[in-house]
């Protein structure tokens, strides 16, 4: 089974200079803990969840109104191409212990598949215990 057959797409993304406020407004209005993060040619750059909103903005004292995505958010982003195989998705996020990972093809993202993506999949919920395990240490 390939990544795109679990994928939730199409992805919702922010540009690099949405403030911090909006991209925690987005979080909400989706129930989502992360959004990738696009450049001014839609390629991605970056992804910024939930926590570094709370960590590298509010509990540092940024004005969430005026800091950009950009200032806050995590780049050296891994990603798969969606027609990586599951478990090369599963291995980079136990790898690199993230939760979530973008789907991108020719540096556009075409959505996004988290950890519980994978555990709806019978086939995979032992292993999603087993890397949440390693993802949590």
């Amino acid at each position: 089974m390939v990544i795109s057959d679990i994928m939730t797409d199409p992805a919702i993304v922010l540009s690099a200079d949405t403030s911090v406020m909006e991209a925690a407004a987005v979080m909400r209005e989706n129930n989502i803990g992360s959004v990738p993060v696009v450049d001014s040619n839609g390629s991605i750059c970056g992804i910024v969840t939930d926590r570094d909103i709370v960590i590298r903005s509010i509990a540092e004292g940024l004005n969430t109104k005026k800091t950009k995505v950009l200032d806050i958010m995590s780049q050296n982003v891994s990603s798969v191409p969606p027609d990586a195989e599951i478990n090369d998705a599963f291995d980079i996020m136990s790898r690199d212990k993230v939760r979530r990972i973008p789907i991108v093809e020719h540096g556009k993202v075409l959505g996004v598949v988290s950890l519980g993506d994978i555990a709806l999949c019978r086939d995979y919920q032992i292993e999603c215990a087993n890397a949440l395990c390693e993802i949590s240490k």
